[in-house]
């Protein structure tokens, strides 16, 4: 089998006759006894649905009633469906221009002022009712352009967060997980920081509630739920107030809470009637949230996160969006901790977007989960074996935080 007869698709993108040569997650945590197997029938796909996101086909070894021509033509038809729900956009398709590693190092200092811009920004809203769209806007622009060359470096920084400093770190998190779902759907440079400044700003009336209520660690009273929900609305007049922002970007902010289906707030909106940036917006606000500590949830592993929004497809959220947002960020996202095969631990710092499953990681513990002398880059699209011939890929991923691994305190 080679690298351009393997090809990954979506378990609804499935049909008999195909032969299944890799999963989404390790083989020992399935029932599946065979590294490989065809799909004989519709029941089959319905049970890897139950274990699987996605999985790889070898083309060579699938049946003759299998249409080799099916995943262009499917890719083509999600291309299509793409592109209908931007009519008004001209899509393009984006190549890094930067490996991981030459990002990352200019990366650092963008990441670390917008942070420091967004405390401001949040403070002088808190405390002054001031916000600056002029100031927001130049605060964004090389962040974006930093995704644009290259998505892995401000993502691996995307995932650094702080218990203590929630608002902040989601806010900044929220921003680069939208501007890479919106590179990976292709939109101009122009809407991806529309796009950035919405997710930056969605939650920002939440800042008019009470501390003691946003960080309750018990159920919410319906009471309660129904001052949190008015965060929108306080939001958008916010930023109506002080003017500089598009329509685009307040009704991103103002809709970034309804739900695909029609049970979320504040208008109950379903489907169509919800505008597409908030349909991105809402996607990324549940993923960063779900994959955070916060006061009253503990942080979902990535893979864990990505699992439950694809379960969550078509019911809050766009089933179209979801996909390209796994595409863009895979399971196994930049700042992930995983656990090797052979007991080793690390932190994925750049994936291969044709090869979701085997991307860079940077040891730090070995096989006893003993911290490792120096840290070492491994390669896990070119070291497929372990020092014993084994097969050397990742076992699965671990909840923030395990092993009291802290990626703040990561140097690369």
């Amino acid at each position: 089998m080679t690298l351009e007869s393997k090809a990954k698709l979506l378990i609804d993108e499935l049909q008999p006759g195909m032969y299944v040569c890799e999963l989404d997650r390790p083989w020992l945590e399935t029932p599946y006894l065979m590294q490989g197997f065809h799909i004989n029938s519709k029941a089959d796909i319905d049970e890897l649905r139950e274990y699987c996101i996605y999985v790889y086909i070898d083309e060579t070894q699938s049946h003759a009633n299998y249409d080799l021509r099916f995943q262009e033509h499917k890719q083509q038809n999600h291309e299509g469906r793409i592109q209908t729900l931007f009519p008004q956009h001209k899509l393009t398709q984006y190549h890094d221009s930067s490996d991981f590693h030459e990002e990352l190092a200019t990366a650092k200092p963008i990441v670390k002022k917008l942070t420091d811009n967004i405390c401001e920004l949040l403070e002088n809203v808190e405390k002054n009712n001031v916000l600056d769209a002029q100031k927001v806007r130049a605060n964004i622009n090389p962040m974006v352009n930093s995704v644009v060359r290259n998505p892995d470096a401000c993502i691996w920084l995307a995932r650094i967060k702080n218990k203590d400093s929630y608002t902040y770190k989601h806010s900044m998190s929220a921003c680069i997980w939208a501007v890479a779902l919106g590179r990976q759907i292709g939109l101009p440079i122009r809407d991806l920081r529309d796009l950035a400044i919405a997710a930056l700003l969605f939650d920002i009336g939440k800042l008019k509630l009470p501390k003691s209520l946003l960080n309750k660690e018990g159920k919410l009273t319906k009471a309660e739920f129904k001052q949190i929900q008015g965060h929108v609305e306080m939001g958008v007049r916010l930023m109506e107030e002080h003017g500089g922002f598009n329509e685009t970007i307040i009704e991103t902010v103002a809709c970034h809470h309804e739900r695909f289906s029609g049970r979320g707030y504040p208008n109950q909106l379903s489907g169509n009637e919800i505008p597409i940036f908030a349909r991105i917006a809402a996607i990324v606000d549940c993923y960063d949230a779900i994959t955070s500590e916060r006061p009253y949830a503990k942080a979902m592993s990535p893979s864990v996160a990505v699992r439950k929004l694809y379960e969550w497809r078509k019911i809050d959220f766009q089933s179209e969006l979801v996909e390209e947002f796994i595409q863009a960020i895979g399971l196994y996202p930049a700042g992930t901790l995983v656990e090797l095969s052979t007991g080793e631990v690390g932190s994925v710092i750049a994936e291969y977007r044709t090869r979701r499953l085997r991307p860079q990681v940077l040891l730090l513990l070995n096989k006893n989960k003993e911290p490792l002398a120096e840290f070492i880059i491994i390669n896990l699209l070119e070291t497929t074996e372990d020092d014993r011939g084994n097969p050397l890929e990742i076992h699965r991923a671990l909840e923030p935080g395990a092993y009291g691994l802290d990626p703040e305190s990561l140097y690369i």
